[in-house]
């Protein structure tokens, strides 16, 4: 009896064919890797500020997002503040545990690891 079994699909939502094909063009034209990327930041009252990133230069222009992202920082109340945001200490930490979480979404679909769950916990 001959048994074929085929490889399960897997589906991270990474499209790692566009991020290998990126990697191979900037090896070929490495002047547009060369990114900046940018975050305007509007203080408010306070402790309290507001900051937005909409664009970016790369690939050898400036880049325009669909739509902007805003991300409020403020302290905790314990530190006589309104706690209407992350503290800037938070929101680089979660911009670290992203940036972990992103990589390890990347490789596994390019492995063909079918991922579950994946949580970092990042401390500082």
């Amino acid at each position: 009896m001959n048994h074929h079994t085929k490889a399960a699909k897997v589906e991270n939502g990474v499209n790692v064919d566009a991020l290998l094909d990126a990697r191979e063009a900037l090896k070929e034209a490495p002047e547009a890797a060369q990114f900046k990327w940018r975050a305007a930041c509007e203080w408010i009252d306070g402790v309290h500020s507001c900051s937005e990133v909409s664009g970016f230069y790369g690939l050898g222009a400036e880049q325009q997002r669909k739509r902007s992202f805003a991300i409020a920082a403020d302290h905790p109340e314990v530190f006589a503040a309104e706690d209407l945001g992350a503290t800037p200490a938070e929101i680089a930490l979660s911009a670290l545990a992203s940036c972990l979480t992103a990589g390890v979404a990347a490789v596994a679909q390019n492995r063909g690891i079918q991922l579950r769950s994946v949580k970092a916990h990042v401390e500082g």
